[in-house]
C-alpha cells in the first residue's frame, strides 16, 4: 500500500463515518424535534432530514 491509496482510504472512511453520524443525528432531530403540523419542508419528512443531515456531516468530516 503507497501513501496515495493510504490518504484515499482514510478520507473514503471519514466520508462515510460523516454520512453514518449526520444521517443519524438528522434522523434524531426528526423524531425528537421535529415538526408535527406537516408545514415545515424539512422537519417534516424523515426521509429528508436524514438526508440533510447525511449531507452537512458529509461536508464536515470530508476536509
Amino acid at each position: 500500500m503507497n501513501i496515495r491509496s493510504g490518504i484515499k482510504r482514510i478520507l473514503t472512511l471519514r466520508l462515510l463515518l460523516g454520512l453514518l453520524i449526520g444521517g443519524t443525528l438528522g434522523f434524531a432531530w426528526y423524531y425528537f424535534i421535529g415538526c408535527n403540523s406537516g408545514g415545515c419542508s424539512i422537519t417534516s419528512n424523515p426521509y429528508r432530514i436524514t438526508a440533510f443531515g447525511m449531507l452537512f456531516g458529509a461536508l464536515i468530516l470530508s476536509k
